[in-house]
């Protein structure tokens, strides 16, 4: 670098002393060309923004301030997946669950034996981050067929701390009904998927019957959730 500033230095001079009666004031004196040595700053600042940026996208995904949404800010992949595979994504599960927990055990149930927990089973009591790492982490626009054909290896994992907070549950004497956005042609993989992961003696499994085909998650569960 330093030999690079010298050369150009001299080639500059020479230009500029051969030239001085046409223009003398074409270059000051002294001539002094200077490089940046580096540009860590200028990266830190914007990789420091791009940071904030893509928190702030999250966070207002998650207040339900940005539905709906079809896929993840393109700059923002990287950030995703270092949150879901990173310890930041399981801490937030775990706080959730233990608030949960806790919440369960104040419950004064009571002696009818209708004391119900509902849990949903996608990405709560199932993980589906083996998906999701095959389709960008949310960089793809979700494709219902292809998440069917991952729904029909049943082999999506547990995520942990929910399955500690369902045998919490089932032993403080709640009965456990699971509730989900699942086609009634997937109750046999879904069993077999959820009992190999972990999940067993809930009373009952509420999937999506022909004449729930069409409404939105939201309208399916509330009217299940309600009876």
């Amino acid at each position: 670098m330093k030999m690079l500033r010298i050369f150009i230095f001299l080639v500059l001079f020479s230009f500029a002393i051969g030239n001085e009666n046409l223009n003398s004031h074409v270059f000051p004196r002294p001539l002094i060309i200077e490089y940046p040595e580096n540009n860590e700053p200028q990266l830190k600042e914007y990789d420091e923004l791009k940071l904030l940026k893509c928190t702030s996208w999250r966070f207002a995904v998650e207040a339900n301030n940005l539905s709906p949404w079809k896929t993840i800010p393109e700059e923002c992949a990287d950030y995703v997946r270092q949150y879901i595979v990173g310890p930041g994504y399981k801490m937030d599960i775990d706080r959730v669950s233990n608030e949960a927990g806790e919440y369960a055990k104040s419950v004064n149930l009571g002696e009818d034996g209708k004391d119900v927990w509902v849990f949903d089973i996608d990405e709560t009591l199932l993980s589906h981050l083996p998906y999701y790492s095959d389709h960008g982490y949310g960089l793809e626009v979700f494709d219902s067929v292809e998440f069917d054909k991952w729904v029909e290896k049943g082999t999506a994992p547990a995520l942990g701390s929910s399955l500690k907070l369902y045998q919490e549950v089932l032993s403080l004497g709640f009965k456990v009904f699971l509730l989900t956005g699942r086609s009634e042609r997937h109750r046999n993989i879904t069993v077999e998927n959820l009992m190999n992961a972990g999940f067993r003696d809930w009373h009952k499994l509420i999937l999506r019957g022909s004449d729930d085909h069409g409404k939105t998650a939201t309208t399916f569960k509330s009217e299940r959730r309600n009876e």
